[in-house]
């Protein structure tokens, strides 16, 4: 891997962006395992003086993970415990986030504002030690400890993996085939600790599998091995994965066999050759917590002996079986409300309704289902994605979109309405596909860096953007919401949708640079991803909207009058913000 990721950093955009090998070769991390776009790397990259022992920090919403990265670039065979002390180091200062920040570099300092806001959203904590080697024997008896230590602490719980050099090569392959992960693994199973059988038709092997073979399974850490699962990793907070903690480092580790519900997953196809078990497009789809807890004790689970877990085994190359398996089998571990309101009454009337009135579109109410193929993708609305729209456009604010959480636990009541409208709920759809047709890697919009790489929340501000401008144009008060589906409907008869869309996305651009560059209090540091969470972004949007309409006339003034009659609506097209706050 050193070779090859030593040609691959000679590309144009690392030579260009990166000070030197030891930046080059995490941000190439970045790019090909965490998958980051080149805006969102450049921004994530800490390293440099006063980096307190951080060269990167990655804050991935969609996960819910704060990932703290270390990288050592070497071309030799193997590292001592020194790096692992580094990170051990920059998580004892990440317990006291004033005093960190005071003494980072700019880069830390901002990022730092964006991990206190994730903490604050119970975000797991991963340590990522990268690097081309591997560990020597006593930097793999300090790893042990040190990850006992972080499992063991209540003050900032987090997990330590070491991405050596086979780790790597693993997590690069399996990122090669993201798009649509299949896993193929061979397994030994131990004799007199396996039943073969057919049940219902189904090839069924119940085994006993040690503990330390489990964080030999591929696409653990990634979430490729839970891909069919209703849900990837809850993070090690939750009291069933403390409980698992708890039993690994306990003398009473033996009896985890019977303390543990098992584990199922299932393939396409499998065979069992005496004691190997080859498994085709393997995939567990009750037991995601468990493993992940299970990978971050790693190195105390190397060491036990005589531990088992029960896992199933299931050949099912049927996928709407497979999909009704992996929801049945999940309910040990405390489902969150964004789970539950799938089967909400309110829910499923906005889902009925849709489907009827639009019979070749589909509303995605469950995480994992899958859409029929015989469905329109323009008409295809998820359940998550409807809440985002929702809190955008007619709570009015954007700057709470990206937390799940609380639009299915908090906002719930506000924003869910059974009643709600078919056409209205088809025309969020077509304003945010809209939008998202400008946040692609040409960047049309030419939109700032800083936004780029923050495209997993950033996009609902250019939708609330676009309510504004139909607001401001018609010298509506603040409180009053356009209604999406009138406001669609008027732009598409003058033809300008593109343009409205084009005309918001600029002015959330502009905002964010005239934010920046607004004075900062003392030993304060402006950061883009803590401005646009926040409530004062929202007037500085309006205010952005306001200034691009009144500039038009001098800039076009035949434009700027197709564009008030595109925006134009009746005092009765507008409906009361629904409160949110």
């Amino acid at each position: 891997m050193y070779e090859k990721i030593k040609e691959e950093i000679k590309q144009t955009y690392y030579q260009q962006n990166f000070s030197n090998d030891g930046q080059k070769f995490v941000a190439w991390y970045l790019r090909n395992i965490h998958l980051r776009d080149p805006n969102q790397a450049k921004y994530d990259i800490t390293d440099g003086a006063d980096d307190k022992q951080i060269d990167a920090i990655v804050v991935d919403d969609n996960s819910s993970g704060v990932y703290i990265i270390q990288g050592k670039f070497i071309g030799a065979n193997s590292i001592d415990a020194e790096p692992l002390r580094e990170i051990l180091s920059s998580w004892v200062q990440l317990k006291n986030l004033v005093k960190l920040q005071e003494g980072g570099n700019e880069k830390l300092k901002q990022r730092l504002v964006d991990v206190s806001n994730a903490l604050d959203d119970e975000y797991e904590v991963v340590f990522e030690l990268i690097t081309t080697a591997n560990l020597t024997e006593s930097a793999l008896k300090d790893l042990k400890i040190f990850q006992e230590e972080l499992a063991k602490n209540e003050e900032l719980r987090a997990s330590l993996n070491i991405v050596d050099n086979e780790e790597l090569k693993r997590r690069y392959d399996l990122a090669l085939e993201c798009e649509s992960p299949a896993i193929n693994f061979t397994l030994e199973l131990e004799p007199n600790k396996y039943v073969s059988m057919e049940v219902a038709g189904t090839q069924v092997i119940t085994a006993a599998i040690p503990l330390k073979e489990c964080i030999k399974f591929p696409g653990i850490k990634n979430g490729t091995l839970f891909r069919k699962n209703v849900r990837q990793s809850l993070g090690l907070n939750n009291r069933v994965n403390k409980s698992i903690k708890s039993t690994i480092y306990s003398d009473r580790h033996r009896d985890f066999f019977f303390y543990h519900n098992g584990i199922t997953a299932i393939c396409n196809k499998m065979e069992l050759d005496i004691n190997t078990l080859h498994l085709n497009k393997f995939s567990v789809v009750n037991g995601c917590q468990s493993l992940n807890t299970i990978l971050s004790c790693s190195e105390r689970v190397k060491n036990l002996e005589d531990t088992y877990i029960m896992f199933r085994f299931y050949e099912i190359p049927q996928r709407d079986r497979a999909d009704k398996i992996s929801i049945s089998t999940n309910f040990q571990t405390a489902v969150k409300p964004r789970d539950l309101r799938s089967n909400d009454k309110r829910v499923l009337s906005i889902k009925k309704r849709f489907e009827q009135k639009y019979p070749s579109g589909y509303f995605i109410t469950k995480r994992g289902e899958i859409t029929p193929a015989d469905k329109d993708k323009g008409f295809i609305l998820d359940l998550v994605d409807f809440g985002k729209y929702l809190i955008s456009w007619h709570s009015q604010r954007p700057n709470i979109a990206y937390s799940e959480t609380k639009i299915f636990d908090k906002y719930f009541e506000q924003l869910f309405k059974k009643d709600y409208s078919p056409e209205k709920a088809q025309a969020l759809n077509i304003w945010m596909k809209s939008v998202g047709l400008k946040w692609i890697k040409d960047n049309p919009l030419g939109l700032n860096e800083s936004l780029l790489a923050m495209r997993a929340y950033a996009p609902y501000h250019h939708l609330y953007a676009i309510s504004v401008c139909f607001g401001v144009s018609n010298s509506m008060p603040t409180e009053s919401v356009p209604n999406p589906y009138i406001s669609l409907t008027k732009a598409k008869e003058n033809n300008l949708v593109d343009q409205i869309v084009d005309l918001a996305g600029r002015s959330l651009n502009f905002a964010l640079e005239s934010a920046a560059n607004e004075p900062q209090p003392a030993n304060r540091v402006f950061s883009p991803q803590n401005w646009i969470k926040t409530k004062s972004c929202l007037a500085g949007i309006r205010a952005a909207v306001s200034q691009s309409l009144n500039m038009l006339p001098m800039m076009n003034a035949e434009f700027a009058k197709t564009i008030k009659q595109g925006l134009k609506m009746e005092r009765e097209d507008f409906e009361a913000r629904w409160t949110a706050d």
